[in-house]
């Protein structure tokens, strides 16, 4: 049986933008992959799904799922079709991202600075002081090259018509580049030669851009900065990641233990003695990094690091206080700002919100809840979440009690039919919704993104969640040359 025969029952959803398949015609990019694949047999792909999942446990790719408090650590899923995207869709959505990107840091210099946005009425003074991100501590203080979104990940999903819409902002502590990176091995491994035969731009490169990076933000006068990676512990979701960059970049991975503060100069314990530290790739919360300043009982942090950080005696990427421009109630206002900042049309689109805290959306919302969903503003991962059209009117009747309580920590979507991609779950073809999660490096030298991101994958039928902690995957991204 030929390749293009399994899918002959293959079906998207009513309604939905499928990335291979239009009319009952295969998209031209996706054809040199399914020709390739012409003389494969149901034996092959299955063959190909168990290699997948026997590597993928032998090499510990995981993330860990908390669950009534304790943690269940998991293999990463993996689907072994690719998601293929054409060179002009890259093209868009690499505009679309510099841009953002370039508005959200003139924001965040600006709401610690001169608060130009605010005094204008771009943005209500209300919205960013309510915001339990809005680092108090941060006002005023000078980051290296001005620059705060060193590393992000933008959410991207695409509706019915394929257009490319921003889903959410990820400038914190950003994370699912090592699945990538590890997806694209994996790729590698089971369709040997097919990478290079569709010309698909490479992502191994990322581990060395973010180090040069990271070195280029060094303030001392020395040729060789050293660089460290500040993981919370084993027990974080994303360990697997920490130990993974660590690792292909060639830098220390160190937990908060490991360094201490002299003359507000940060200094790491090897067993030569103290080695000061230039650069911090931090994967801890801003609420742990300092607990004379932050959260007093944070056994994660380093006592003294804010005040080396303010006097300019070490870097942290990303930039503590970042959260303010990715939280959800702010998304909103991120057109506003590339007008603002930058006096350019958003070139990538944003999905309508409702503030709970404005009882005319409280209430359209809840009119039309099976229509929407609603999220926590400041929750990721998929927690926290109500899926109007999947919940029970019970269910609706308490989050709805939950929202009345504290409403600005609340916002509402309309439900957006994701894209969907082929994946080969239970020995066939079968379409998936899914999101696209670009990663992009802003240094000294500008903004670097790399060819393609995380595809997660909602592996559940009809399912339009994809976070792993929720059940979703993730599959290899192909961006065409």
């Amino acid at each position: 049986m030929s390749f293009t025969n399994f899918l002959s029952g293959y079906q998207s959803p009513p309604g939905t933008w499928d990335e291979m398949q239009a009319h009952d015609e295969i998209r031209k990019h996706y054809q040199v992959f399914l020709e390739s694949l012409e003389k494969a047999s149901l034996g092959d792909l299955t063959q190909k799904d168990e290699l997948a999942k026997k590597l993928f446990m032998s090499q510990g790719i995981t993330f860990t799922v908390y669950s009534d408090g304790e943690g269940i650590e998991k293999i990463f899923p993996f689907d072994i079709i690719p998601r293929i995207i054409t060179g002009a869709e890259w093209a868009h959505i690499e505009a679309g991202i510099r841009q953002r990107l370039k508005a959200l840091n003139i924001f965040l210099k600006d709401v610690y600075h001169e608060q130009s946005i605010i005094k204008d009425k771009i943005i209500p003074a209300s919205l960013i002081y309510s915001c339990p991100n809005y680092l108090k501590e941060m006002v005023n203080v000078d980051v290296p090259f001005d620059i705060y979104t060193h590393i992000s990940g933008i959410d991207l999903i695409r509706d019915s018509d394929g257009s490319f819409y921003v889903l959410e902002d990820n400038l914190r502590t950003p994370s699912g580049v090592s699945y990538m990176l590890e997806n694209r091995n994996m790729t590698y491994r089971i369709f040997p030669g097919l990478l290079p035969k569709n010309n698909v731009r490479s992502v191994k490169d990322y581990p060395d851009l973010l180090l040069k990076n990271l070195l280029a933000l060094s303030n001392r006068q020395t040729s060789n900065p050293t660089v460290v990676l500040l993981t919370p512990g084993i027990y974080n979701s994303a360990y697997f990641e920490h130990t993974t960059l660590a690792r292909l970049m060639g830098v220390e991975l160190v937990e908060g233990r490991d360094l201490v503060v002299h003359n507000t100069k940060v200094y790491m314990k090897t067993t030569a003695g103290l080695k000061q530290v230039d650069v911090i790739y931090r994967r801890v919360d801003d609420e742990y990094l300092d607990p004379l300043v932050f959260n007093p009982d944070s056994m994660l942090g380093v006592s003294g690091l804010y005040y080396a950080y303010r006097a300019g005696n070490v870097a942290i990427i990303n930039a503590p206080g970042n959260g303010v421009a990715d939280d959800k109630a702010v998304y909103t206002y991120v057109p506003s700002m590339i007008k603002y900042y930058l006096n350019e049309e958003p070139i990538l689109k944003t999905v309508p919100t409702y503030y709970m805290d404005n009882r005319e959306h409280f209430d359209l919302v809840f009119s039309q809840i099976r229509k929407m969903v609603i999220k926590k503003t400041n929750e990721s991962g998929g927690y926290g979440m109500l899926m109007g059209h999947a919940a029970s009117d019970e269910q609706i009747l308490a989050y709805q009690s939950e929202v009345e309580k504290n409403p600005r920590q609340f916002i509402a979507q309309p439900m957006i039919q994701l894209s969907s991609v082929p994946c080969f779950i239970n020995n066939k073809i079968q379409p998936r919704h899914v999101d696209l999660r670009p990663f992009a490096l802003y240094g000294p030298q500008g903004i670097e993104i790399v060819p393609g991101g995380l595809t997660r994958v909602a592996l559940r039928e009809g399912s339009l969640v994809v976070n792993s902690s929720q059940g979703g995957g993730s599959k290899d991204t192909w961006v065409l040359g």
